[in-house]
């Protein structure tokens, strides 16, 4: 049904099948009409005769009319074809009917459309179906008086056996027809299948509006060439491109007036493909390909290509290509680092030599500091030059310019958009009025052309980029809209750098004004530190050196985990809550704990307001080391463990028990380790960027921290080089402190100790006893004070503490300390008497006449500790002599 032949077969169908149907449709009509027509004759005669014969009257006025007009009725039914014979009474009430059943039924609408006193005809549907029926009255003998009817009827049904009869010849006149077509139709579909050589009506019209497009509408030539080298066809693209005369077709492609090299080409048949000929002012890209069909003579088709704007438009793409990629390498080179004059390096090279032959770049002196200018001004500094040699005739780097108002950086950095100078020599009055000398230097070196972009970000000028050539083609308004993306990447690298600069410098200013300046020069050590923040971020890290009662000392390194101005401020809160927690003279495991319940608690409070950069835990090493005893307690959580070299050179690390980072512990108890430090041992504590970087591990460090150290005899100060020589990474990506403590014994003579009994009549002896102490140390001036705070102390701890009781005085260059030791955890409180009260007033004369005093706790019992200065001992009440208040208080009652 694709082809015509099928399509012209389907309209002969359809037709017939119309025919058919109108000529049985006019037969039914007709023959319905025929017999309806007979069929009312028919029944008309019937009904006449019937009600006519003789008896019928007699029958109808008997008194049995059913008993004798039944047989009657149903004899004149089958004699004359009839479908009923019925008959009823004046009132409607059957005496006859072909079905006995409804013998004695009534017939209601009796005269419906017609007269009761004439005979009627009528079409109906009764029991019997659709029916012609006629009804006829039956009057008695006057002729006036209707004694009953007789109604004849035919049905329909009847009527279409006329119509079955004649339908046979109707169809098969219409298949006879039907079957002449189809052979007709079969016969033309042969021959359009042999004219066409077997295509399809769809394979044809595909053919023809390739055609239609060929010639038409394809922007490219297409020229079909016979044998003999005559033109047979060619396109309405192939005219215009050639410019062929209109009778070109049949012609030999020789006498079209082509080009000869063309001509040639064309008129040849031999392969080619994308061959240029030039046409006029057009270049064309000719292809040719032969066509060798079986039952025709060789040609070719050629066709032709307009590559004149094509090649102008590659020429146009490459350069685009080249400053995509120009832009794709600035944003790979520019801004590695975090170095505001590097960063404006990395511009200047990266546009030389691809974009310019010269590049400069200015900025305003608060960018290389990190602050922030107030709006750009005309005087910038150069930062950065790279080109040609002739740019050395630029100002120099590290100059500062002022530019004329004239200028194009001036006029740049006005409107905040690049400006083009595409030729210098034509517009020089600038440069004359910036520096003649200069000017004439460069228009001689060749510099003809230069572009001038603002760097700026979030709408404010860091400074310019000046691009200058001195080959090739001036700059253009492509290289304009170019050098400004550029200048665009570049300014974000520039600002990020600039932020960078001034948060590492407020974070480092910050550090190391929380950090310990100077450390005070203690005689139960010799110390020296070293912090090195670092390159990419000022982290945590922080070093202290605390004087504790008693001639001890306190060393403590940390590290605050994140870098940054938070992490320095954390760093400087924690410094701080070390040294309260130091000033209540804690033993190193208690002060972890408070110290870790204090990290947990900044961490908790700051949880809503938490960044990647926020502080998560800390790590500490916490030491105290007493001079008197040489014992040293350490303590750490997260921290690595401190070295300790020998007087002989000998490197350990001391193992002190692990602990969670501060704020991760989640409240487990730290552990404490004591060791006994022979004197002119050095105590090593460091934090973990001096062992560990990115490229070595920290075991590795370790082993190199060891060697670093194994050098007997070495100052803290030599110490601390030997070790930032040997393990100090190029490029330190965290933080480092280093705390090199060498350790002093106290004299056996600068300590003076005394087992006390728990009888108060031995304080008398004691107190005589501490005073000879004294004069040895040449102190006598201060015997006075002395008695009367070893007194009292002595005397508290017999009455209200716990054996044993001990009590140490040591002489500490400028400090004489008297510590009271007893196995009571009670600790006395400092409260001012009320006139009535008996006691309460010891404590308030020992803080009187002590610079210090505070109590100790041990791991069992307490020691109560005093510190008076030797320099300047404190004086003794003007209202009271010294013998009254001896006096308050008698031996034999202590």
């Amino acid at each position: 049904m694709r082809s015509v032949a099928g399509q012209v077969f389907l309209f002969q169908l359809m037709i017939m099948v119309l025919f058919a149907a109108a000529a049985g449709g006019a037969l039914v009509v007709q023959a319905r009409d025929s017999s309806t027509q007979e069929a009312r004759q028919l029944s008309k005669g019937v009904a006449q005769s019937f009600a006519r014969a003789p008896g019928t009257l007699a029958a109808m006025k008997s008194g049995r009319p059913t008993e004798l007009l039944q047989p009657r009725a149903e004899d004149t039914r089958r004699n004359t074809g009839v479908d009923y014979v019925v008959t009823f009474d004046p009132q409607g009430f059957r005496w006859t009917h072909p079905d006995p059943k409804l013998i004695g039924k009534h017939i209601y609408a009796l005269r419906e459309g017609g007269a009761a006193d004439r005979p009627f005809t009528k079409t109906f549907e009764g029991s019997l179906g659709l029916a012609v029926d006629t009804t006829v009255p039956v009057y008695d003998t006057d002729g006036v008086t209707i004694v009953g009817f007789v109604s004849v009827g035919v049905t329909v049904a009847s009527v279409d056996d006329v119509v079955m009869d004649q339908l046979p010849q109707l169809l098969g006149f219409a298949g006879g027809a039907l079957a002449v077509a189809a052979g007709g139709t079969a016969l033309v579909s042969w021959r359009l299948r042999r004219q066409t050589r077997g295509l399809d009506p769809s394979e044809m019209t595909r053919m023809y509006e390739h055609h239609d497009a060929v010639l038409h509408a394809v922007r490219e030539g297409v020229l079909i060439i016979g044998s003999d080298g005559r033109l047979l066809l060619a396109n309405d693209e192939a005219r215009r491109l050639l410019d062929l005369p209109a009778d070109a077709e049949e012609r030999r492609v020789a006498d079209l007036g082509l080009e000869p090299g063309t001509a040639e080409l064309l008129g040849s048949g031999r392969p080619v493909t994308d061959v240029v000929h030039l046409a006029g002012d057009r270049l064309l890209a000719v292809n040719v390909r032969p066509v060798d069909p079986d039952d025709r003579p060789a040609g070719s088709v050629a066709t032709l290509r307009d590559t004149t704007e094509l090649r102008a438009l590659a020429g146009r793409a490459e350069g685009a290509r080249k400053r995509l990629g120009l832009l794709y390498e600035a944003g790979v080179r520019i801004g590695t680092t975090l170095d505001v004059v590097r960063t404006a390096e990395e511009l200047a090279e990266v546009a030389v030599p691809r974009f310019a032959d010269a590049a400069t770049v200015d900025l305003l002196d608060p960018i290389l500091s990190g602050a922030v200018s107030a709006g750009p001004g005309p005087e910038m500094r150069r930062v950065a030059v790279h080109g040609v040699d002739g740019a050395r005739s630029l100002y120099p780097v590290g100059e500062l310019i002022r530019f004329v108002p004239t200028s194009p950086v001036a006029m740049s950095a006005e409107r905040g958009r690049a400006v083009l100078d595409a030729d210098l020599t034509a517009s020089g009055g600038w440069m004359g009025a910036q520096d003649p000398d200069r000017a004439r230097r460069l228009l001689d070196l060749g510099f003809h052309s230069l572009i001038t972009v603002p760097l700026q970000a979030r709408g404010v000028v860091l400074g310019m980029a000046s691009f200058w050539r001195s080959d090739g083609v001036p700059f253009g308004g492509e290289d304009l809209a170019f050098a400004e993306e550029l200048a665009a990447r570049a300014a974000v690298a520039v600002d990020n750098a600039r932020r960078y600069t001034r948060e590492h410098g407020l974070a480092e200013t910050l550090q190391r004004s929380l950090l310990p300046s100077s450390l005070p020069d203690h005689s139960a050590v010799e110390v020296a530190h070293r912090y090195l923040p670092a390159l990419e971020g000022v982290g945590g890290d922080w070093f202290d050196v605390i004087p504790l009662p008693g001639a001890r000392v306190a060393l403590v390194v940390g590290d605050v985990v994140g870098h940054g101005l938070h992490a320095a401020a954390t760093m400087g809160r924690l410094r701080t809550a070390v040294h309260n927690f130091s000033a209540l003279d804690l033993p190193p495991d208690e002060l972890l704990g408070h110290l870790d319940e204090l990290v947990a608690r900044i961490d908790s409070d700051e949880e809503g307001e938490r960044d990647d950069e926020s502080v998560s835990g800390a790590t500490c090493l916490y030491a105290i080391y007493d001079p008197a005893s040489g014992l040293c307690s350490l303590s750490r959580s997260g921290h690595p463990e401190p070295a300790l070299v020998h007087p002989d050179g000998t490197v350990e690390f001391v193992r002190v028990p692990g602990s969670p980072p501060l704020g991760l512990g989640g409240g487990e108890p730290f552990e404490t380790a004591e060791v006994t430090l022979p004197e002119g041992s050095r105590l090593v504590l460091f934090t973990d960027g001096l062992v560990e970087d990115r490229e070595r591990g920290f075991d590795t460090g370790l082993q190199a921290l060891r060697h670093a150290l194994a050098h007997p005899g070495r100052t803290p100060e030599e110490t601390c080089r030997d070790v930032l020589d040997a393990l100090l990474p190029t490029r330190s990506s965290d933080d480092i402190a280093l705390l090199v403590a060498r350790t002093r014994l106290l004299d056996r003579s600068q300590v003076a100790e005394w087992d006390v009994p728990g009888d108060p009549a031995v304080v008398a002896g004691i107190r005589a006893e501490v005073t000879g102490r004294l004069r040895t140390w040449g102190l006598e001036e201060m015997a006075f004070t002395t008695e009367l705070v070893v007194s009292e102390l002595v005397t508290n701890a017999i009455r209200y503490g716990i054996e044993p009781i001990r009590l140490r005085v040591l002489h500490d260059r400028d400090s004489l300390i008297c510590e009271v030791a007893d196995g009571s955890s009670t600790s006395p409180h400092l409260r001012r008497a009320a006139i009535t009260d008996e006691g309460g007033r010891g404590l308030f004369l020992v803080a009187r006449f002590a610079q210090r005093w505070g109590t100790r706790y041990l791991a069992r019992g307490k020691v109560i500790w005093t510190e008076q200065s030797t320099r300047s001992p404190a004086g003794e009440p003007e209202e009271v002599s010294a013998e009254t208040l001896l006096d308050q208080w008698e031996d034999a009652s202590w």
